[in-house]
């Protein structure tokens, strides 16, 4: 069975015929779960009182968040207790990509159009505050200015970690010898794969009737980032370099596979601004990336293939 979503694709994979499907909406995006049981509807609910958690907690576009009060004023700002994976990700990220990937991008995304209202009208490009500047001692963030925090490079892949978890709880009590059934979480195209593996085709980012590969998923995550996702004119979309505020030019797409999806969703956005060989310094992953219409380049251990 070949699923026809990929990473940087809307879709979701086509559930095994055993499997029960699952589709809700959550942080402004689709989500499936794919289980062997169908989830009772406590905890369906549980499911989404975590999300709903996480999007009051981390939204830029609600001004009820606790993003909200960084925009505000500066100083000290308690963030979520589970804020550390995500803030010291960032702040490794910051520092393999000399600035470049920052979670202080948000203004900059808002400068762009792609604010709470949608207006998507352009304005002059902003550069994104020194992360430099700021103090994080768990779960205070200190900030000299106040700024908009985005952690959209990470954040969906952070909470799909999250839900996984949650899942598998839930799955482990009913099951025999406590063991956890197989079973697939798909935000959109960031994937957690528990149990054997998945193949998953990766969406051509030109044609989304076209993949130009497939990723053998198996108790892994799978992510990717492209150009033509959440766009909205010539040359502007998501991707932002924090040091100037203008979108970079490419690669057109990347997809990571890595232990968590945290990690690969933060180092498929990662990969538009440093070498792969550098983040290999900090973090353990596979990945394609598709550099031109014409090229595609593989980690050697990459689990699948890809089409030339």
């Amino acid at each position: 069975m070949t699923p026809s979503a990929g990473a940087a694709s809307s879709d979701s994979p086509a559930a095994d015929a055993r499997t029960c499907e699952w589709a809700f909406d959550g942080i402004g995006t689709g989500w499936q779960i794919d289980t062997p049981r169908p989830l009772t509807e406590p905890e369906r609910g549980a499911v989404l009182a975590l999300v709903e958690r996480f999007d009051r907690d981390w939204s830029r576009f609600r001004p009820d968040s606790v993003v909200e009060t960084l925009r505000t004023a500066a100083g000290r700002h308690r963030l979520p207790d589970d804020a550390d994976p995500l803030i010291t990700l960032y702040r490794t990220l910051y520092a393999l990509t000399d600035g470049a990937m920052s979670p202080a991008v948000g203004g900059g995304l808002e400068a762009l159009g792609y604010d709470a209202r949608y207006s998507l009208r352009a304005g002059d490009p902003v550069p994104a505050p020194s992360f430099d500047d700021v103090d994080w001692s768990p779960p205070y963030l200190t900030t000299p200015a106040p700024f908009v925090l985005d952690v959209g490079a990470a954040g969906k892949g952070y909470l799909a970690d999250q839900v996984a978890a949650l899942v598998a709880g839930l799955l482990t009590d009913g099951a025999a010898a406590g063991r956890s059934p197989a079973f697939t979480v798909d935000a959109s195209g960031d994937l957690v794969r528990r149990g054997p593996a998945l193949r998953v085709a990766l969406e051509h980012p030109l044609n989304p009737r076209a993949a130009v590969g497939v990723a053998a998923l198996a108790d892994r995550a799978l992510c990717g980032s492209a150009v033509n996702r959440r766009a909205w004119g010539d040359g502007l979309h998501h991707v932002l370099d924090a040091r100037t505020g203008v979108p970079v030019p490419g690669p057109l797409a990347t997809w990571v596979v890595a232990d968590d999806a945290r990690t690969a969703d933060a180092l498929a956005t990662a990969l538009f601004f440093t070498a792969p060989e550098r983040l290999a310094e900090a973090f353990s992953f596979e990945y394609v990336i598709m550099p031109s219409p014409t090229e595609l380049r593989r980690s050697a251990g990459f689990p699948g293939e890809i089409f030339s």
